[in-house]
């Protein structure tokens, strides 16, 4: 069995988070108090997407849900509000997450001038349009269907706590500190797996609910960004390469498994929430 100890959604991709104690879980992902994971986006003014890799100080972007609004703060600047209804007369930008371009709308001038004095470069603040669909990848789902909003490429990432410690336990006999979780980003935290058997996890279920991890984490330098400072640091990745390149990514450093959700759509998760874990064998 696996214990749920955590589960995150990211209304603004790659700024911080919101740890919740329950969550629904829709085909595109997690929900929580109305808002969905990933449901906002920066961009450049071409509409390429931004992350912390460009800056880093997106990570001191904090939103928290209050009533019919998102509200978004950053150190020295006043809160901005984003109203959770949609804006039917928004005007529509095309913009690119890696290799998917995707129709979303512009959250115009006032939010674009708001988080370019927050980073500290120019770019744009677009939303997820709820009469779009951004189908994932099946090259991972042996050809089961999913989508997903802005996330990278799958809409739930899943880490086991023992994972973490595993690491952890290696960077402070490397004389580094260790690390907090949020470093990784995941969506859903789980206890109770050995380190990194969530690699071989067919499916977890509970309660209706059956999630698939169908593809290895490939991790970029995010990692090394302190998120209460928004500073880089010494990278993880140096470690973790000894023991984490994973051939079937070509060698890319893994931790995590991204998933997708095959039954119990619309169905609720909660904190302390048990699930059995097949292994694949």
């Amino acid at each position: 069995m696996a214990t749920v100890t955590e589960l995150i959604i990211y209304p603004i991709k790659s700024c911080a988070g919101i740890s919740v104690p329950e969550a629904q879980f829709l085909v595109s992902g997690l929900v929580a108090g109305g808002v969905h994971d990933r449901e906002w986006m920066l961009v450049t003014r071409d509409g390429q997407f931004l992350t912390q890799r460009e800056y880093p100080r997106m990570a001191l972007l904090t939103p928290r849900i209050i009533g019919d609004a998102v509200e978004v703060s950053a150190p020295g600047m006043p809160p901005l509000r984003l109203p959770l209804a949609h804006d039917a007369g928004a005007p529509g930008i095309t913009v690119q997450i890696w290799d998917h371009s995707v129709l979303a709308a512009d959250c115009g001038d006032a939010a674009a001038a708001w988080f370019g004095d927050a980073i500290g470069g120019a770019c744009r603040l677009v939303r997820f349009r709820p009469d779009v669909q951004r189908p994932t990848s099946t090259k991972w789902t042996s050809g089961a269907p999913s989508e997903t909003r802005f996330a990278d490429g799958y809409p739930i990432l899943v880490i086991g706590q023992a994972s973490l410690d595993d690491l952890n336990s290696r960077l402070v006999a490397a004389g580094h500190t260790a690390l907090p979780m949020n470093r990784f980003r995941p969506n859903l935290v789980v206890d109770g797996l050995e380190a990194f058997e969530e690699d071989y996890v067919e499916t977890f279920t509970g309660d209706g609910l059956a999630l698939r991890p169908v593809k290895p984490c490939a991790r970029c330098p995010i990692p090394a960004i302190d998120q209460a400072t928004g500073i880089p640091g010494p990278d993880p990745l140096d470690i973790l390469q000894a023991y984490r390149a994973n051939p079937r990514m070509e060698g890319a450093v893994c931790i995590g498994m991204n998933a997708i959700v095959t039954a119990g759509i619309g169905g609720r998760l909660h904190v302390g929430q048990e699930l059995d874990a097949s292994i694949a064998f």
